[in-house]
């Protein structure tokens, strides 16, 4: 069985500047079985072409929360209903799952202080270790191709160094052997390749972060994906699909 997992991210990952408002860094992982992400695909497309009349649009949190560029469309509180409408009933439809890790950047100086590791670098640990667990649990042997986007140069190249660190040493938990059976694949692609994965995995990461901001906070987003976070055994997704760090 094949399986797709996106990675996207949302905050800054830089320790230099903390965002007092957004103090978290958190990578958002999204698990697709081939078959069912090129229905998802399919879905996504025809939304697009429902609302936009092309499927080029690029789904961005960011755009989206703030009415920006293509999304000014969502000035218009009936077409923001139905749009809302029509992408949380695919998303909640779909069979995924959901697989994040974030680091609070202030109380990671607070503990580390220079030996502070890099929370892109740290949360992608965190993941693929999961990753692991979670397919463990499927009764077919997947394999598992990431897929995430470009940040630039000197980060991709860096984060690509850690990533094969992982692979070639294992982690505490998860050999590099099984690792190696297990992901087939670590590619970069650019936002421009309009790739609908990894704008899914864009939705999912801001109202994962905002939940773990304040899990009070009134969240209709995190609602729609929140059955969808991996969870073990114990089924509590806090600390397995969805860690905090530290």
């Amino acid at each position: 069985m094949e399986y797709y997992f996106f990675l996207d991210e949302t905050g800054d990952h830089g320790l230099s500047f903390i965002d007092k408002n957004f103090p978290i860094f958190l990578l958002c992982g999204c698990l697709f079985e081939k078959t069912v992400f090129d229905k998802i695909e399919k879905e996504i497309n025809v939304f697009k072409t429902v609302f936009f009349k092309t499927t080029e649009i690029i789904l961005h949190s960011r755009d989206i929360r703030k009415c920006e560029g293509a999304f000014q469309i969502l000035f218009d509180l009936k077409t923001k209903e139905l749009f809302y409408k029509e992408l949380n009933k695919i998303l909640k439809n779909s069979v995924f799952y959901i697989i994040a890790a974030a680091v609070h950047k202030e109380k990671h100086i607070r503990k580390y202080g220079k030996s502070a590791h890099d929370p892109y670098c740290l949360s992608l640990s965190f993941i693929i270790e999961r990753l692991i667990f979670c397919t463990d649990m499927f009764p077919e042997e997947p394999v598992v191709y990431i897929r995430a986007e470009e940040r630039g140069k000197k980060e991709d190249i860096a984060l690509i160094s850690h990533y094969n660190s992982i692979m070639d040493q294992g982690t505490y938990f998860v050999s590099k052997d099984r690792l190696r059976a297990r992901i087939k694949q670590f590619k970069f692609f650019n936002k421009r390749d309009n790739d609908v994965g990894l704008q899914i995995s864009d939705l999912c990461a801001y109202p994962m972060a905002r939940y773990l901001l304040n899990t009070k906070e009134p969240n209709a987003s995190f609602e729609i994906i929140q059955d969808k976070i991996y969870s073990n055994n114990s089924k509590r997704f806090r600390g397995s699909g969805l860690k905090m760090f530290p």
